[in-house]
């Protein structure tokens, strides 16, 4: 019970996943920030440098596996190494968009200029580079998009740059974007967060975020106005791959439940989250489903469900 669903068998960090549906398939498609876990790089040098990995699934979700990293993701000019983060994938428009979290090089500190970048695709395999987002700041990671009641595609993410604090941007075509304001406030006027999630269940509409000690829900009737719950996520399962708590996680909604898919630190003792792992081995990281379901119109996370449950069948 609440097994890894999946490892990353090359650095074994993968971290950061997004699920989606191949249209015209009964596969789905994970995508993932693929650490360079293994490599002993100065400070935080081993977070960046990496590639989007994917892992695929054909049972809904009941096993995945690997298929390798996303190609072309570099923007013009970038020669060498650079970081590819958290991608934001989704089929709307006739075709697959990504926003993908992306930072020039491979620094080993974090006080470096990172943007939100649009690609789009016809089959998740190749990729065109739409070009940068112009944001809140030159500081944006973690892009998702929604599409809201109101009929605007929304686009909510991290700003680093002030206070680890979640805004929105809205567009009509997802080409365009205006920036709408703050949503969520960080540091120092509320817990600092990242990784935002959005999604339609049980009648509400839901925003996660990730507070680096469990996921903050949010409940809201119009993607706009949101009401905190509070922390879900927090404590350990039954796993021994599965006792840190719920870090980045995306959610896909399959009728009156769905599966959230998270990240943990399996074999960290995350006593202190400011200088990281302590080693190598600690850096391992591992991908994990639980099943959401809204109760009296709360959201409820189960996290001790079997790892080859198929939650999207």
């Amino acid at each position: 019970m609440s097994a890894p669903i999946f490892r990353d068998p090359i650095q074994d960090g993968a971290a950061d996943p997004v699920v989606v549906r191949k249209e015209g398939t009964g596969e789905y498609w994970m995508f993932y920030t693929n650490r360079r876990a293994q490599m002993d790089e100065p400070g935080f040098g081993w977070i960046h440098g990496s590639p989007i990995g994917i892992a695929v699934s054909s049972d809904g979700g009941a096993s995945w596996h690997y298929r390798g990293t996303v190609k072309g993701l570099d923007a013009p000019g970038d020669d060498g190494l650079n970081t590819h983060w958290a991608p934001e994938i989704i089929w709307a428009e006739g075709q697959y968009h990504m926003f993908l979290s992306y930072i020039t090089g491979t620094p080993t500190h974090w006080k470096v200029p990172r943007t939100i970048t649009h690609f789009t695709s016809p089959d998740l395999e190749n990729w065109t580079r739409v070009g940068p987002l112009k944001l809140s700041s030159g500081n944006c990671i973690d892009a998702c998009v929604f599409k809201s009641p109101d009929g605007l595609w929304r686009m909510w993410y991290k700003d680093e740059g002030q206070g680890s604090s979640t805004w929105s941007a809205t567009s009509t075509d997802l080409m365009d974007w205006t920036l709408e304001g703050l949503v969520l406030p960080g540091s120092p006027d509320a817990p600092p967060h990242e990784g935002p999630n959005v999604f339609e269940l049980g009648g509400y509409y839901w925003l996660i975020t990730d507070e680096w000690r469990g996921q903050a829900a949010y409940r809201s009737d119009d993607t706009i106005n949101w009401t905190r719950q509070g922390l879900i996520g927090t404590e350990p399962g039954s796993d021994p791959m599965d006792k840190k708590f719920v870090r980045h996680a995306d959610v896909v909604v399959n009728g009156d439940h769905a599966a959230i898919y998270y990240f943990t630190h399996c074999l960290w003792d995350e006593v202190s989250q400011a200088a990281g792992p302590p080693d190598i081995a600690a850096r391992a990281t591992a991908i994990h489903h639980a099943r959401l379901t809204v109760v009296d119109g709360k959201l409820v996370f189960e996290r001790d469900v079997p790892a080859d449950l198929a939650l999207l069948a």
